[in-house]
């Protein structure tokens, strides 16, 4: 794949404890080491673009002027990320805390930190307005992933990862091209509560609102729907799940790394999703999230794979 992606998000360092199940309310129990790793969906979703996905890729976030924060551009500029339109704050480096059992689930809490000083400004703008995709997420404020959607050019898309999910204004609504969510996600924006709606029938509501939605359903794939077209099921691969700890930020990395080459949604949404898919499988079968990266070579070859047996 060839192509510029912008990230536009959240950098944390992720402090991860492997539990023989999660806490309920009040309950303490007792994990394994205590391990920290790079992470945050948006230095997760660019190093997956980057490393996965091959795109020629820039990262716009906010780091503190501390350890996790060389950590955290030591990982990126390791996966061949630009770093530059970086910016060092007065605030910590975000953080989150991660539980995982033994199937691979986790839990995830979240202190932002740094993240809530991201902000676009001249040289990040310059950066966005060369882009063929800009990728952005839920975990810094509204108003700069708007002001990153504003700055990218004629023809370039805007994808967004509705996560974690909160409303949208329809100051944001109206610059989305792509909206990828899981089902609570899809859920929570179609107004559909708890109830019993099909990925399908989510997607088909989100679709008067954004000319493409992407629905990620963990093991059973994804749902690509696009208006004026049917919906389709891709399947996922079949894999042993160690740690899913940031497998929908490389998923939406690799999503995003092939539309840059592909230059538009349309017919490459479809493909993108495949690509996708197998990136995200991989990285379940290793621990951590930018640590869990695979290599582009193996994204396509496990893609060509399940491909053939389709």
């Amino acid at each position: 794949m060839t192509g510029q992606v912008v990230v536009v998000g959240s950098a944390n360092v992720d402090l991860v404890v492997d539990v023989p199940r999660h806490p309920a309310g009040g309950e303490t129990i007792l994990g394994g080491d205590l391990r920290r790793t790079p992470g945050g969906k948006g230095a997760n979703q660019a190093v997956a673009a980057a490393r996965a996905g091959g795109a020629d890729t820039t990262f716009v976030g906010a780091l503190g002027r501390d350890e996790s924060g060389e950590l955290l551009l030591a990982s990126l500029a390791g996966a061949g990320v630009r770093t530059d339109t970086v910016e060092r704050v007065d605030a910590p480096t975000g953080t989150a805390l991660i539980t995982v059992s033994p199937d691979g689930e986790n839990a995830i809490v979240v202190a932002p930190g740094a993240n809530s000083r991201v902000r676009v400004g001249a040289a990040q703008a310059r950066r966005i307005a060369a882009a063929d995709v800009v990728l952005a997420q839920l975990e810094i404020p509204l108003d700069t992933v708007i002001a990153a959607a504003r700055e990218r050019r004629a023809g370039a898309l805007f994808v967004l990862n509705a996560a974690p999910s909160r409303d949208l204004p329809d100051a944001l609504w109206d610059q989305l091209d792509v909206l990828v969510v899981n089902e609570h996600e899809a859920a929570d924006l179609a107004g559909a509560g708890s109830g019993a709606a099909t990925p399908e029938e989510l997607a088909a509501a989100l679709l008067a609102r954004v000319p493409a939605v992407v629905v990620t359903l963990g093991v059973a794939g994804s749902l690509v729907a696009e208006r004026g077209a049917d919906a389709v099921r891709v399947p996922a691969a079949k894999v042993a799940a160690v740690d899913t700890t940031g497998a929908g930020d490389t998923y939406c990395g690799v999503l995003a790394a092939s539309l840059a080459g592909s230059g538009r949604a349309g017919s490459g949404l479809l493909r993108a999703a495949h690509l996708a898919g197998s990136a995200g499988a991989l990285a379940v079968t290793r621990p951590g999230a930018q640590d869990a990266v695979p290599d582009a070579a193996d994204v396509v070859a496990l893609a060509e794979t399940l491909g053939k047996a389709s």
